[in-house]
């Protein structure tokens, strides 16, 4: 048993020592063995070296408050000063600026003809319609006809005033008779000048049939048509805008209307139009309504076909120009005690700022009380803020 283990052993060795490595082979895999690893340890430095710059500037770009925990970052903006015009908004109605009725100026009758449509212009004087005049032609041909016959009667009285006259000085006739006659020649000279007074109001009551315009302007509405009987009490047939000037009656508070005056110009918008005309502001209403606290100011504006009397229309009045920081209106708030901007101190401290608000537009808020234009206002999130709270600023610019 001794003799085969021994040769049992003798033979594993030699099998072994019949895989045969040589030194340089050894040696190769020993190098290539230290570079994988020197490899890896560099790359686990660089790795871990990144790690630590990178915790590191965290740290530095949040600062941390008293507690240790992270202050919140809010948006800044340093407002500054600006020339802010003053523009006051305000709505109304349009209407023309002087809506003239026009009805039938004598005793009235059946219309003949309507010669104007709404959206003509017309001149002044100008015939608008006609009603009929054959009962008066009638009479007017009946005076002329009652004028030539006082007219005859006033020559004959003249002739038999000049033939006694030439007899008076033979004798032949009175000076009774003369002053007869001469007062029949003036009475018939008088019954000449009424019927000439007769006719001359006949034909003005002629006249008179006829429609026409006051003034010169545009034609807005017309109710009337051939055929209908119009008297006195038939109202207006006509309305027309004189000169064809067109005005909106702009509604504003009471303090508005103080920081206006005649002259101030306007901007005027038609609902559903895209354009907005031009105008001026030409009277002030000297009253206030008590139950509104509003007064109108009526803005002149020229004559175009897209403002039609009636439409409703918006205004922006431009009331000067003051010189004020201008605020988002996410930066201004408001509570019980009035309207307040937060502040961030020196310190980076939030501070409650109260200010007082003016022009409000779609720029911003002006604020005309209450701020320099100097300070770093929180721009947005301050509902989220307290006073006194730390934070960390983060500047932009404003609009």
């Amino acid at each position: 048993m001794k003799a085969m283990n021994y040769e049992s052993t003798k033979w594993s060795r030699d099998a072994i020592d019949d895989v045969v490595v040589d030194e340089a082979t050894l040696a190769k895999r020993r190098r290539r063995r230290r570079i994988i690893i020197a490899v890896l340890v560099l790359a686990l430095v660089v790795v871990l070296g990144l790690f630590m710059m990178s915790g590191r500037g965290d740290k530095a770009a949040v600062p941390k408050g008293d507690s240790g925990q992270q202050l919140p970052a809010v948006t800044v903006i340093v407002p500054g000063r600006q020339n802010i015009p003053a523009l006051i908004s305000a709505t109304g109605s349009l209407g023309a600026r002087r809506d003239m009725p026009v009805g039938v100026p004598g005793e009235g009758g059946r219309i003949d003809r309507v010669l104007v449509e709404p959206g003509q212009w017309v001149r002044a004087g100008q015939v608008l319609a006609t009603i009929d005049r054959s009962v008066q032609s009638q009479q007017a041909a009946q005076l002329a006809a009652q004028i030539e016959v006082a007219r005859a009667d006033m020559r004959l009285a003249q002739n038999q005033l000049d033939r006694a006259q030439r007899l008076v000085s033979r004798g032949f006739i009175s000076q009774a008779d003369l002053d007869q006659k001469r007062a029949t020649r003036d009475a018939a000279a008088a019954r000449v000048r009424v019927a000439e007074a007769q006719l001359g109001a006949t034909r003005a009551q002629i006249g008179r049939l006829d429609v026409r315009a006051p003034t010169a302007g545009l034609v807005l509405s017309r109710s009337v048509e051939a055929g209908q009987v119009v008297g006195a009490g038939s109202g207006a047939l006509f309305r027309i805008a004189a000169n064809g000037e067109m005005e909106l009656l702009a509604r504003l508070p009471q303090s508005d209307l103080a920081r206006l005056s005649v002259g101030v110009p306007v901007s005027v918008t038609p609902v559903g139009a895209a354009t907005s005309y031009q105008g001026t502001i030409w009277q002030i209403s000297p009253i206030i309504d008590p139950l509104t606290r509003q007064g109108i100011a009526r803005v002149l504006v020229p004559y175009n076909r897209d403002l039609r009397p009636g439409g409703f229309a918006a205004a922006e009045i431009r009331a000067g120009a003051m010189n004020a920081p201008l605020l988002p209106e996410s930066a201004v708030q408001s509570d019980p005690r009035g309207n307040f901007v937060y502040v961030v101190g020196p310190d980076n401290k939030v501070v409650r700022r109260n200010v007082r608000i003016g022009e409000v537009s779609d720029r911003g808020m002006a604020i005309i009380e209450g701020l320099n234009g100097n300070e770093r206002i929180v721009a947005s999130a301050g509902a989220f803020l307290s006073p006194g709270q730390r934070v960390r600023p983060e500047r932009r610019r404003a609009n």
